[in-house]
């Protein structure tokens, strides 16, 4: 059995490609069962967030299980194969394995060390248990990766320092306001920046977020991805009047926010205070506006340094994390070599392929006028017959790993197959390979 992750995110695609590859909350459950029933696919979960999609799968072969999954996405979102390919990532094995740790611990998220995407995976992972698309691999790997996410943000400081322009916004405003999720908050701009503003502030609970660009379509598309409202540029100084926290971002040339509009704003919030936050360059905000009473004003060189200085000491922390990752890897590899099934199915797999290959040899003998297309033809189907008849054994085989008489009963399976030597030689090279790996690991200690 293989576990194969595909990623698309914000490495690889654009915000545009993101959201053309992001499920919608109702998609989820049935798009699970879609996946679930693909070839190949044994166990299935799917993440979608407003940076990601991820797709997880266990397969009993490595190219099939890869190619009907990203078919998968590419049927559901009706796109083209290749466009798929492109956007995604794809990892097979160990290196899967490890993604959905660093994934689930924030070490691939755009702000490193962020907590949202635990909640998220957890989230995810339970909705596929519900749903019963995992099974005995899933559900021992993603409750690891989350225990060890967990570890990592409770035993290291990474979640503690800010080290983006928005995060370190969005949290001196958490210095600044005790009960910061009921502030009201005004992002000026639709770019990257906002778009990453918005995350953090989502992240850290609040909910009353407004969206202002000069393209009202722009802020309203934006602002709907995080459950927030939009507003008109032309009501910006009503906007100003009613928000406690402001964060701009635009790419104008000139002031957006002036002198002007900010008191024209503050004389109606009797004596409330306006924090306000220029993460623009060129600045949006006329920085005089810095010298009025109640306003709290920061630019992005007040926030550079926080960031300078957080950014090695999160880095510090996430390798801290990759030492956690990398103990719990061993652990689990250790686990799925002690199921016993693996073996079993791969004596499954070889004896099928075995029968595949000897009787198209027989057909190739008494029709030997076939062309190629008749030859690939017949051989992809009788593939498929095969595929079809071993895929409920094979999962009866994995489940059996759970079971008090696993071993009797992966006896009787071997019998009746009749696949005993096979299986015996696959346990020996998988020992030797262990016995390998092992000393591989004593040498790379030795010279650290």
């Amino acid at each position: 059995m293989h576990v194969i992750a595909l990623s698309l995110n914000y490495r690889k695609a654009s915000v545009e490609e993101r959201e053309k590859v992001a499920f919608k909350d109702e998609e989820v459950i049935p798009a699970l069962h879609r996946l679930r029933e693909q070839k190949s696919v044994l166990e299935a979960v799917l993440l979608s967030t407003c940076n990601r999609t991820e797709v997880y799968v266990v397969s009993d072969q490595v190219h099939t299980g890869k190619y009907y999954s990203q078919m998968f996405l590419a049927d559901w979102f009706g796109l083209d194969l290749a466009s798929v390919k492109r956007i995604t990532d794809i990892k097979v094995g160990d290196e899967a394995v490890e993604h959905l740790y660093r994934v689930a611990s924030g070490l691939e998220s755009m702000v490193l060390g962020e907590t949202q995407i635990l909640g998220q995976i957890r989230e995810a992972f339970f909705t596929a248990q519900n749903e019963h698309t995992t099974g005995t691999i899933f559900n021992k790997l993603f409750k690891e990766a989350i225990t060890v996410a967990k570890r990592g943000h409770s035993e290291t400081d990474i979640s503690k320092n800010a080290i983006s322009i928005s995060y370190a916004a969005v949290e001196l405003a958490k210095k600044i306001f005790s009960r910061v999720g009921d502030s009201r908050v005004l992002v000026i701009g639709a770019g990257e920046m906002a778009e990453q503003s918005l995350l953090n502030l989502t992240s850290n609970g609040i909910k009353n977020v407004t969206v202002v660009n000069r393209s009202e379509e722009k802020a309203e598309h934006l602002a709907d991805r995080f459950n927030g409202k939009s507003a008109s540029i032309d009501s910006l100084d009503q906007e100003l009047a009613g928000a406690d926290i402001v964060i701009s971002s635009t790419a104008a040339r000139n002031y957006v926010i002036t002198e002007e509009l900010v008191s024209e704003a503050m004389a109606g919030r009797k004596g409330k205070p306006l924090i306000m936050m220029d993460i623009a360059l060129p600045r949006d905000i006329d920085p005089t506006v810095g010298g009025m009473d109640n306003v709290y004003m920061y630019n992005v060189d007040d926030l550079q340094g926080l960031v300078d200085a957080n950014l090695s000491t999160r880095q510090e922390e996430a390798a801290k994390i990759e030492g956690m990752i990398a103990e719990s890897m061993d652990k689990f590899t250790e686990w799925v070599n002690m199921l016993g099934v693996v073996p079993v199915i791969q004596a499954l797999r070889s004896k099928a392929l075995s029968i595949h290959e000897e009787t198209f040899q027989s057909v190739e003998r008494k029709m030997p006028d076939m062309t190629d297309r008749e030859r690939t033809v017949i051989s992809k189907h009788m593939k498929s017959i095969i595929n079809q008849m071993l895929k409920d054994p094979i999962i009866y085989t994995k489940e059996i790993s759970g079971d008090r008489k696993a071993s009797a009963k992966l006896e009787e399976i071997e019998q009746l197959f009749g696949i005993e030597e096979e299986v015996d030689a696959i346990r020996q090279q998988e020992k030797e390979n262990q016995h390998q790996k092992r000393l591989a690991r004593k040498q790379e200690l030795a010279l650290d």
